[in-house]
């Protein structure tokens, strides 16, 4: 699993032009799922972003209860090493990764964070304001 993690003052996600996840002042997390991820990589994954100190005063989320947006991103598995057209066949099919998307959450919410998310498998419209900027990729 690969995480692109991102500090923002507020981000949202929309669907057929309405809002179904929003935060303000935390971290928006893109997830990506390759084929060989499982429960205990999303877990170790979640336990890594919630305890990732990329905040004001090197805080975690876990230290300041910052909220996070997830948003499934496939394309985080995206390989154009050989022409201009990027290949997927390195991310999961749905039907694998949105369980471990869920699973991600689950123990992201089990940590005890407020947790967004963006609806899988749909056309989504995400908003971002950057702070710093800061950004950190993570892969288990």
């Amino acid at each position: 699993m690969r995480a692109l993690v991102q500090t923002v003052s507020r981000a949202s996600v929309t669907v057929d032009g309405s809002v179904v996840g929003s935060i303000a002042d935390g971290l928006l997390v893109l997830v990506g799922v390759t084929h060989s991820d499982n429960a205990d990589i999303s877990e170790t994954l979640a336990r890594k972003v919630h305890e990732l100190r990329i905040l004001d005063d090197e805080k975690s989320a876990a230290d300041t209860g910052a909220p996070l947006l997830v948003v499934s991103q496939f394309t985080l598995y995206g390989d154009a090493r050989k022409g201009r057209r990027p290949t997927w066949i390195a991310a999961a099919r749905p039907e694998v990764a949105e369980p471990l998307i869920e699973s991600f959450c689950a123990a992201l919410r089990n940590r005890g964070a407020t947790v967004e998310t963006g609806r899988f498998r749909t056309h989504m419209l995400v908003e971002s304001v950057n702070v710093g900027p800061r950004t950190v990729l993570l892969e288990i």
